[in-house]
């Protein structure tokens, strides 16, 4: 029963993509993400004490108020945008995006090189995956988690797959990515997400210790995998932005800890450097510092 009401209000937001113009869906978007913000004080608080704890006392109150808001409006874009592509082209999906650094992905494909993609909860992280995937003609692999809902996971999957995007669950990733990269796919990997101590590598994120997914560096150093991060923005939500940063070169020494620690730190480095390029479009409601900031988010009273 749960899962059909699901597919009701995906066919509803499906319908509403059909027949609202563009700029009517933007401010209707805008409101629900006002709406949102304003109403979940819980979520107000997180945003509020990431923010504090990545820029200190840097921003005043009314932009914290813009970056929650903008949050908000960047997943429900992720979101919407997923069921607004179900009808769409390859060809249209990435008619309104412009790429910035392509070179170095086309250099790795013409030498033969697999790869590996490092991004975030950054803008619109579901088009990204699909863009690279058109742009290039090849498969990307991506690591998530499947969603509670069997039907929709369905959807989502046929949705991706339409656009040369394909998934691997969190529990069989490493196995999963594995077999991508010997099958000649691209690797995509989110590498922003609070992980637990026992199955991380500690690093510094915005001057303050985080853990962080070890399996890019993982990755990276066993099969000798330099890691090519990719980023989206958009400043309107009518046309977007993707930015290829210079690899990070892999690393095999003698060292294997020390070398996972500084494949690690790099990635935890070019994701900082994208927020801080376009801060309001980072996923600030999620508890990042959960694992390392004893109480952080209990002292907000949530």
């Amino acid at each position: 029963m749960v899962d059909y009401l699901y597919l009701g209000i995906y066919n509803l937001f499906a319908f509403i993509l059909q027949i609202l113009p563009q700029r009517i869906m933007i401010k209707l978007m805008k409101f629900i993400s006002w709406f949102i913000y304003t109403i979940s004080k819980k979520h107000q608080k997180i945003i509020n004490r990431n923010l504090e704890i990545a820029f200190g006392d840097k921003l005043s109150k009314r932009e914290k108020k813009e970056y929650g808001i903008s949050a908000f409006m960047n997943l429900l874009d992720t979101t919407l945008g997923i069921i607004r592509r179900d009808s769409m082209h390859k060809s249209e999906v990435i008619e309104n995006i412009t790429f910035e650094g392509e070179e170095i992905v086309k250099r790795y494909q013409n030498e033969g090189k697999k790869i590996i993609f490092i991004t975030g909860h950054q803008g619109n992280w579901e088009l990204l995956s699909q863009a690279i995937a058109i742009k290039f003609d090849f498969t990307v692999v991506g690591v998530g988690r499947k969603l509670d809902s069997d039907l929709m996971d369905k959807i989502l999957k046929k949705n991706r797959e339409r656009f040369n995007v394909e998934m691997v669950y969190k529990k069989g990733a490493m196995k999963g990515t594995i077999k991508a990269l010997g099958q000649n796919k691209a690797v995509g990997i989110l590498v922003d997400q609070a992980i637990r101590p026992n199955q991380s590598i500690e690093v510094d994120f915005f001057g303050h210790p985080a853990t962080h997914t070890p399996l890019a560096s993982i990755l990276s150093r066993k099969f000798a995998i330099d890691l090519i991060p990719a980023f989206i923005s958009t400043e309107n939500y009518k046309k977007y932005h993707i930015k290829i940063y210079e690899p990070i070169k892999t690393r095999k020494t003698e060292h294997q800890e020390e070398d996972l620690k500084h494949l690690t730190q790099a990635q935890a480095n070019v994701m900082q450097t994208a927020i801080e390029a376009h801060p309001k479009e980072w996923f600030w409601m999620h508890k990042r510092w959960k694992n390392t900031i004893p109480n952080i988010y209990n002292k907000a009273k949530l």
